[in-house]
């Protein structure tokens, strides 16, 4: 490439939005030229609008903090992708409005996940769904959305998309400890969360288990075919900062011995080929210590893109079970959806 693809993030001084920022310094593909955020936000220089706000341990990028924070209109922004971190409540009509505009809609943001005609991406599992698109074009012309899933949904279905690609997965039973990021910021409050757990995240067990159906599945040129895979999820808040622990079950539609399942995990590379910057080298990494994954000492592994299985032994209600940890923050969110951006690039859409 001789100049990078300039980019829009949207919601840029919220959570997800900051992680954008953070993972788009220095792409060798994208450059942020515009933050947007809300009335409140706008007119300000982007170091300003998040001073005290900025929770990510290194600097604001030099060449974003100086931008001036703009509203979320499509308007002369210059850019070809926009990034949403927004927050669902406004995000939906924002997101079609920059897509009629001609903008790559590349979303954290959950209002059109579902959406009949918008892929529910995970580029490692269904790059096919991108097909989705040529039936977006009647509503869009040149614009697009793309989505990434539910930051807890992602790991599980990583984990389980090679056995579902040799096998097929038939029943799912998985219970989530997820991290206190994963709720935003502010999030949950203190004196909720320490020294607690919350058994109860609003709407994340229904996502769960009908995202997955949709990552699993087929697009079949028309409209997207649900994977026939019976989800049941109990999802749980716990005072970890980052790093979604999971506890899966799961039934496969063919009996198989334990080193076939570890063997498909350890050759599942679908997109080595295309070289992505934020592709892991290896999607599934599976640890052989009995007391692993943890969320402090693997989430970043393959710099928070890479799902850790470990523990995967005989469950005798189901087949097998595993423990399951996903980065809730990059592979959940924001490093997801710049994945996602790069695949589009690579396959022409962009």
């Amino acid at each position: 490439m001789t100049a990078k693809i300039p980019c829009a993030v949207l919601g840029a001084t919220g959570a997800v939005g900051q992680r954008f920022i953070q993972l788009l310094e220095g792409h060798p593909w994208f450059e942020v030229v515009a933050v947007c955020a809300s009335e409140r936000s706008a007119g300000q220089s982007y170091s300003g609008a998040v001073d005290g706000r900025w929770k990510l341990p290194t600097r604001i990028p030099e060449n974003v903090g100086g931008l001036t924070v703009k509203e979320c209109k499509p308007a002369d922004l210059n850019a070809r992708i926009a990034f949403s971190g927004l927050d669902a409540g406004v995000a939906g009509s924002i997101e079609e409005e920059f897509a009629r505009a001609g903008y790559a809609v590349v979303s954290n943001s959950r209002n059109h996940r579902m959406d009949a005609d918008v892929p529910l991406l995970v580029p490692e599992a269904n790059e096919s769904h991108l097909k989705a698109i040529e039936l977006q074009r009647k509503r869009f012309g040149r614009g697009l959305i793309v989505t990434d899933p539910n930051c807890s949904t992602i790991g599980m279905a990583l984990a389980l998309a090679p056995l579902h690609q040799k096998w097929g997965v038939e029943k799912v039973g998985v219970v989530t400890m997820q991290a206190i990021s994963g709720a935003g910021y502010p999030g949950v409050a203190s004196l909720d969360v320490v020294d607690n757990v919350v058994p109860y995240i609003a709407g994340e067990e229904e996502k769960m288990e009908t995202e997955a159906k949709k990552i699993l599945g087929k697009w079949s040129g028309t409209a997207f075919e649900f994977a026939p895979v019976t989800v049941s999820a109990s999802c749980n808040r716990v005072p970890t900062v980052d790093g979604h622990l999971e506890s899966v079950s799961f039934s496969l539609r063919a009996q198989v011995e334990r080193e076939e399942i570890m063997e498909a995990w350890r050759t599942w590379k679908p997109l080595k080929a295309l070289k992505l910057p934020s592709a892991p080298e290896q999607p599934v990494v599976y640890r052989e210590e009995a007391d692993r994954p943890q969320p402090r000492l693997d989430r970043m592994e393959g710099h928070g893109m890479s799902v850790v299985v470990g523990r995967l032994r005989e469950c005798p209600l189901l087949g097998w079970k595993m423990s399951v940890l996903s980065h809730n923050t990059i592979r959940g969110a924001a490093g997801a959806a710049i994945l996602n951006a790069e695949l589009l690039k690579a396959r022409g859409y962009l």
